[in-house]
């Protein structure tokens, strides 16, 4: 499968909402979690004023012009926090996307760039 990978410019900021809800974890044959949510305050850390803080970093993957996964960063207190100097890194990827090692590529382009080219020494991953 062809995809590229690029930086998620921040008029596509409003796709994180979409991305959060596809990485939460539902059990097949279960009621399905309603869309509304990702309005609680315990995911909103992921969302709320994205691309304000110093630690705000995204990566998406498209294909055929359409963003099919986002990795995206913030120095939060989330699911995955491990201390105040540790940004924590969430991924998604829409279904019908996975399987392809789209998201192993995301997630290497996103810890070249923190370690590399932002000087991070670690990173958690939230899942």
């Amino acid at each position: 499968m062809k995809y590229t990978i690029r930086e998620l410019e921040s008029a596509e900021y409003p796709l994180l909402e979409i991305f959060l809800y596809e990485v939460l974890f539902q059990r097949k044959g279960q009621t399905q979690l309603p869309r509304s949510i990702i309005n609680e305050p315990e995911l909103q850390v992921y969302l709320k004023n994205f691309g304000e803080g110093p630690d705000d970093f995204s990566l998406c993957a498209e294909v055929d012009q359409k963003v099919i996964g986002i990795v995206w960063v913030r120095n939060i207190a989330g699911y995955g926090s491990v201390d105040a100097a540790t940004p924590e890194c969430a991924i998604s990827l829409l279904k019908e996307y996975r399987g392809y090692g789209i998201g192993t590529e995301l997630l290497q382009k996103m810890l070249q760039l923190l370690i590399e080219g932002k000087g991070y020494k670690q990173v958690s991953l939230a899942v």
